[in-house]
């Protein structure tokens, strides 16, 4: 399958994408290179959305899990992901890319509040938006904060960066013989439970006809090569 030519896209990374070698935190040199990754998609002449998820500090549903209320635990992993979009924000700066970073939680002093029409007017003279806080609310994953902010920004897709390259029948580093699929419908990863994002996010996706693009964000180089059509990958769709 030939991919079709992306204009805007949102990508998704998880936090734990951040920490390089470590177990938790945020590794200055993997942030670089996340960056570098970026700066290249840019380069192709995208606009460019990013949504990092908070995991590499905490993550909410693991506090809830150990007995902290959900609520509270969901809020303190929102403000992980804007510690996340600081980080990034700063390593692309250092590249000199002109990036925003707009929260889902009133921070003015680090960062602006979500305002669809600022976004858009970044994007038009050539800035990454950096999307932090999920959707502001708890109870809500950072997959499906992606999946709102690109219908909103009216995204062409939704590029999920992952440890994997796509979508497999199964777990990878479990079964040694999982098939990839190039080409997957929406409806058959929510009966199959894939586990590519979370449901609600895949339906939202569905819904609004923007596809999901899985892709391994650790292979340097590989978004540029994704995005140009020739990387390894798995898209997700409506299937006619």
């Amino acid at each position: 399958m030939t991919r079709p030519r992306f204009d805007r896209i949102l990508l998704k990374l998880s936090g734990e994408a951040l920490m390089g070698p470590g177990q938790f935190g945020i590794d200055p040199d993997t942030v670089a290179n996340m960056a570098a990754e970026v700066k290249a998609a840019k380069e192709q002449g995208l606009e460019i959305c990013l949504v990092i998820g908070g995991g590499n500090i905490f993550r909410g549903m693991a506090g809830a899990a150990k007995g902290m209320d959900r609520a509270q635990a969901d809020y303190m992993g929102m403000l992980a992901t804007v510690m996340n979009a600081l980080a990034v924000q700063n390593a692309l700066e250092q590249m000199g890319v002109e990036t925003r970073v707009q929260s889902a939680i009133k921070m003015d002093q680090v960062c602006e509040p979500v305002i669809r029409r600022r976004a858009e007017r970044h994007l038009a003279k050539g800035r990454v938006v950096i999307f932090a806080a999920g959707v502001g609310s708890p109870y809500f994953t950072t997959d499906t904060g992606a999946a709102l902010r690109a219908a909103e920004m009216k995204c062409d897709a939704l590029f999920k960066g992952t440890s994997v390259d796509g979508v497999y029948d199964s777990d990878p580093k479990i079964n040694p013989k999982a098939s990839r699929y190039d080409v997957i419908g929406f409806d058959r990863v929510l009966a199959d439970d894939l586990k590519v994002m979370d449901a609600s996010a895949v339906a939202l996706c569905r819904d609004n006809n923007i596809p999901i693009v899985v892709f391994n964000i650790r292979e340097p180089g590989n978004l540029a090569k994704v995005l140009a059509g020739s990387g390894t990958a798995t898209v997700v769709m409506n299937e006619e």
